[in-house]
């Protein structure tokens, strides 16, 4: 697993990769092919902490050909993409800058394990059920056990326990002169202005956001690379 990671970029704190993965749970999960041609899935991932172990639980439709890859090449890797957003030079204090692209992300290398019997796939379904949609769960128990059972029979699940995490906070952390032209900008930016504005809060970029303009959630000069 390689990615292009900076050291003023390398968020060296592990829970800020834990709650990124968990506030943007749809992971793209890259596998070779049988023509060592990359294949890509994007699924729903349930985070679980044993230890300090990490581990993904997710599932794909059997017709998707991804499980029989992680079977015959169990090695994959996973990437989370957090809150992202273009960068104006306008956010600077003088004119000789150039655009960028403020993005946080984190990839995972993972070894995965398959799981074909019903009660795992169960158990692993009640998860993200319970991530996503809490309310639902008793609408799935209630369901007829016939109907369950081809709901099963439908997917494939695993398991994939995290060999190596790396996680890409590229805040604009190194230019400290744009602090205060990029609060403004993100403040103009909806949803995604806010994430980005309360990462810089937790990142120490200049002053904290009033509560107005950043309620609770997930708490460059150069290419965007």
């Amino acid at each position: 697993m390689s990615l292009y990671l900076p050291r003023h970029f390398e968020a060296t704190d592990r829970q800020m990769a834990l709650d990124l993965m968990r506030s943007h749970p749809l992971g793209s999960l890259v596998s070779n092919d049988d023509d060592g041609f990359p294949f890509v899935t994007h699924v729903p991932l349930h985070l679980e902490e044993r230890g300090e172990a990490l581990v993904l639980h997710g599932h794909c439709a059997r017709p998707n050909p991804h499980w029989q890859y992680l079977q015959a090449r169990p090695q994959a890797l996973v990437t989370f993409m957090g809150p992202q957003a273009y960068l104006s030079p306008k956010v600077y204090p003088d004119l000789v800058r150039v655009p960028t692209w403020n993005y946080l992300a984190v990839h995972c290398q993972v070894q995965a394990r398959l799981l074909h019997a019903p009660e795992p796939k169960d158990r692993l379904l009640k998860k993200l059920i319970r991530d996503h949609d809490p309310a639902y769960e008793a609408q799935w128990r209630g369901l007829q056990a016939d109907y369950q059972q081809r709901m099963l029979g439908g997917i494939v699940a695993f398991e994939l326990e995290v060999v190596r995490l790396q996680c890409k906070v590229k805040m604009n952390q190194h230019r400290p002169e744009a602090f205060a032209g990029m609060r403004a900008a993100y403040a103009q930016q909806g949803d995604t202005g806010q994430a980005l504005l309360r990462w810089m809060d937790r990142l120490g970029m200049g002053a904290p956001a009033p509560e107005s303009a950043a309620p609770g959630g997930e708490a460059g000069h150069g290419t965007a690379g």
